[in-house]
């Protein structure tokens, strides 16, 4: 008996150890970041001087007029957001679908596809400033050599963000379109070929069959993209950095720029940056609420 306790609690000995690492990092990197948030959001400092106590004047401050460049920011995020995702899901399912088909040169391919995944954000955002630069990208250069006048694709907002979303999609869709695959390859095969018999085409097949049984996991990567989306930092800073006049700019740089300024341009404003932060992570929250009460139904297909 007196053994067998041993052994129970050198288990345990084990077992808090295996999760040790983790609870100091939640505690690291999330808890002691985010006690500091809820502190700076009481004070006024601009990172010189003293600190003062102001009490909610931050979130006041938020929600006034003084604010609209952040609301701005805002709506630029859901643009963004909903304009690629329109795009890079679809792609992403499509891709998947075509490619757990038995083709040639599948598994290229995929490889191919999934390349820009792996490549750093900073890294594809220098790589598109130089592919669309005005006076020198390759696009424009091979424009102008077919008789055409180069396009200055980030002079204006709507160009400047379509250049963001398509850069954005370009890293993404492939690490989306594995996930796909890897649902597809879940459903067994003899739905198909019982669909077959009764006559069904390749497109009932796809909405009747592989949608509805792919629910769970076009939740989870929906879900995963829509965050992402509206978590977008480093693509917006290194291609584009809010310009043109802030039409791209987004919540979370407009939020670093108030912590870490950008030239002469911001100054730092820690107060009024914590309470961006807790509105922003408040926002996130209720559209991941909204999320999962709406697609609460396909998660429970299996």
């Amino acid at each position: 008996m007196h053994k067998g306790e041993r052994l129970g609690t050198k288990a345990t000995i084990q077992s808090y150890l295996m999760i040790a690492g983790t609870v100091l990092g939640m505690i690291i990197f999330v808890v002691i970041p985010l006690l500091w948030i809820m502190r700076w959001c009481l004070f006024s400092y601009k990172g010189f001087g003293t600190v003062k106590f102001v009490g909610l004047k931050n979130f006041i401050r938020v929600f006034s007029s003084t604010s609209s460049k952040y609301w701005l920011s805002v709506g630029n995020t859901f643009v963004f957001a909903i304009g690629k995702l329109l795009v890079e899901i679809p792609l992403a399912l499509v891709l998947a679908f075509i490619l757990t088909k038995k083709i040639r040169g599948r598994d290229f391919f995929r490889s191919v596809f999934f390349m820009p995944s792996m490549l750093s954000v900073a890294v594809i955002g220098v790589v598109f400033t130089y592919l669309f630069n005005h006076n020198q990208g390759v696009v424009n250069s091979a424009i102008r050599l077919l008789g055409g006048e180069g396009v200055k694709w980030f002079s204006g907002g709507t160009s400047a963000m379509i250049m963001l979303m398509i850069a954005s999609i370009w890293q993404n869709f492939g690490i989306n379109m594995l996930f796909f695959m890897t649902g597809l390859q879940a459903i067994p095969p003899e739905m198909y070929e019982a669909a077959s018999i009764d006559g069904a085409s390749n497109t009932r097949q796809f909405l009747t069959i592989t949608i509805p049984l792919l629910g769970p996991v076009l939740q989870m990567v929906l879900m995963n993209a829509i965050l992402g989306s509206l978590k977008v930092t480093d693509l917006v800073l290194t291609l584009t950095n809010g310009k043109p006049s802030g039409k791209t700019e987004v919540m979370m740089t407009y939020i670093y720029k108030q912590f870490f300024g950008q030239g002469g341009s911001t100054a730092k404003d820690y107060g009024y940056g914590a309470a961006l932060t807790v509105v922003t992570a408040v926002i996130l929250m209720l559209v991941t609420l909204v999320y999962l009460k709406a697609t609460k139904k396909s998660s429970d297909v299996y």
